[in-house]
């Protein structure tokens, strides 16, 4: 049994052995000694940003309603006022720019020419708590969302509408007008965020403090929900060697395997969201309270 026991430890050491050598350069994913830099500090607080297909970052000031765009020539610039309060954002694979529209507990598709379209606005006849974060699947190009309770003060409703029953996330099928709930379990999810060949979604329970990865099935459905990391967050995102980052204080980053790599201290009370962006997706930027900051990076995004 002794030897048995040695052969299962020998084995289970030789998968981890990718992750355990990434894990012992930190360092590697961040451009040669590169700190974040501060883009602009004008704003009340940024939130979702999003990659459109040619680089340029688009993000939302929430409490100012409106959506920015970080072009890839360094320029800032107002891509729609009255945003629906907009939160969370990201593109379609036609360029539309789906948004978590806050005001009304909407989401959104916005055109190029920043014409907004509703394309949710409720769940079997009762309105959602407040979409916040969103992902779109590139195989099968259904959106994933999560729909936590936050009270806003722009709000005349007090208290969520006990119909919903909980605070899920939802999946809304390609070509479909109903979503359905893909996991009603977690106490207040909030970030997500999707592999690329679309297999795999994550999503963090802000509220319990974790983070969460799925299967993605054929139909859309998640299944075998495991815990990644005892941790939760605001925004997410995923490079092209797979590692997950996480915000809140400032950026936590982590390996497949859950195995925390780096951490990019931020110089702001909270950081909210996170992206790739540029034209090689080289780039990080981040949304940090007042602020937007920007890192080189070894990696690259996938979104």
């Amino acid at each position: 049994m002794k030897n048995l026991s040695r052969l299962i430890l020998l084995a289970a050491s030789a998968t981890t052995l990718t992750f355990t050598a990434v894990a012992q350069q930190p360092a590697a994913i961040i451009a040669d000694k590169a700190q974040p830099t501060l883009v602009s500090k004008q704003f009340k607080f940024t939130e979702g940003p999003a990659v459109d297909k040619a680089g340029n970052v688009f993000f939302t000031d929430q409490p100012n309603n409106k959506i920015w765009k970080y072009g890839t020539d360094g320029k800032l610039t107002v891509f729609l006022d009255k945003a629906g309060r907009s939160n969370g954002l990201y593109f379609d694979k036609k360029g539309r720019l789906l948004a978590c529209a806050d005001e009304n507990n909407q989401l959104w598709s916005i055109g190029p020419d920043g014409k907004a379209t509703v394309v949710l606005d409720n769940v079997q006849g009762h309105r959602f708590n407040g979409p916040n974060d969103l992902w779109v699947n590139p195989k099968t190009e259904g959106v994933y969302f999560t729909d936590p309770y936050y009270q806003r003060e722009y709000w005349t409703r007090q208290a969520p509408d006990p119909a919903i029953g909980g605070q899920k996330v939802y999946f809304l099928a390609k070509g479909r007008k109903e979503p359905v709930a893909v996991d009603d379990k977690l106490e207040q999810p909030n970030g997500i965020i999707g592999t690329p060949d679309g297999k795999q979604l994550y999503v963090a329970d802000i509220k319990a403090n974790k983070t969460y990865r799925y299967q993605i099935g054929a139909n859309g459905q998640l299944t075998d929900r495991q815990l990644f990391v005892e941790q939760g967050s605001d925004g997410m995102t995923i490079d092209n060697q797979g590692n997950v980052y996480l915000t809140g204080k400032g950026v936590t980053v982590y390996n497949p395997a859950g195995k925390q790599i780096e951490h990019i201290d931020i110089p702001a009370e909270w950081t909210a969201n996170v992206c790739f962006g540029g034209k090689d997706r080289k780039t990080l930027f981040i949304t940090a309270s007042e602020a937007i900051y920007t890192l080189p990076m070894r990696v690259k995004g996938v979104q």
